[in-house]
């Protein structure tokens, strides 16, 4: 499961300077401020929770099984909030209306909240075992 959680940091992580990138040279000109800021605000939240994972999966302060579902989480929160964003910024480029899935921005909030708050639980829970 390490693997795995480091793999999905490494992923989020090259992810997020590929699209940095990509906003600041590909959009600069095409997208108004506010969208941009916005688009940052996505590339940001990736970048943080990327190497929320990087850590995650590097460190054994909690035993694999219990780092799962934080994993699942913080992933699944990830995709919702970031990629949602990364949309819903674009929305006047394309001719689909992402402000349809406009409710996966929270919801991928209200997941990496419960990531940070289950680690946190589940890691005080540890301690209190020993």
């Amino acid at each position: 499961m390490n693997k795995t959680i480091f793999g999905t940091g490494i992923f989020f992580g090259v992810t997020a300077i590929l699209l940095g990138a990509f906003g600041a040279h590909g959009l600069e000109g095409v997208l108004n401020a506010q969208a941009l800021q916005t688009f940052e605000t996505g590339i940001k939240y990736q970048m943080y929770h990327a190497l929320f994972l990087l850590i995650l999966g590097g460190f054994n302060v909690l035993p694999e099984e219990r780092k799962k579902l934080v994993y699942y989480f913080v992933m699944i929160g990830v995709f919702c909030f970031s990629f949602s964003i990364y949309l819903l910024a674009t929305n006047s480029l394309t001719g689909f209306d992402f402000k349809r899935i406009a409710l996966l921005t929270p919801l991928g909030g209200v997941l990496m909240i419960c990531g940070w708050m289950l680690l946190g639980v589940r890691y005080l829970n540890q301690k209190q075992s020993q």
